[in-house]
């Protein structure tokens, strides 16, 4: 009887070293995953969009988060706004963070 309890319990222990290495692998799997999927795009995207936030200057015509399409009459350094013009009577003072896209000269004029 001692004999079949031992056979027993040295069995259970192989399996628990053998799923403690497969949890492990497991973990690395998904912290893989994570890192292509989700942190690396969205760092790509963060470095795009700061590269498009200083290449800005005036005269550049804008699209904003908002849906706003303007250019781009005063930039102010110091505390990341922009004045951008809408129409010849309307201007609007935005940061700097809420441009979407530099849009190619003459995209006012054509809409």
């Amino acid at each position: 009887m001692s004999l079949i309890s031992t056979a027993h319990a040295a069995g259970e222990a192989g399996a628990q070293q053998g799923g403690g290495f497969s949890l492990i692998f497991m973990l690395v799997m998904f912290a893989a995953i994570f890192y292509f999927m989700i942190f690396r795009p969205q760092n790509k995207r963060v470095k795009e969009h700061r590269n498009l936030m200083s290449s800005m200057g005036k005269g550049d015509e804008v699209l904003t988060n908002g849906g706003l399409v303007g250019k781009i009459t005063k930039i102010s350094e110091e505390s990341d706004f922009i004045v951008i013009a809408l129409n010849d009577s309307n201007q609007v003072t935005i940061k700097k963070d809420f441009v979407t896209a530099v849009l190619p000269k003459g995209t006012i004029q054509s809409l």
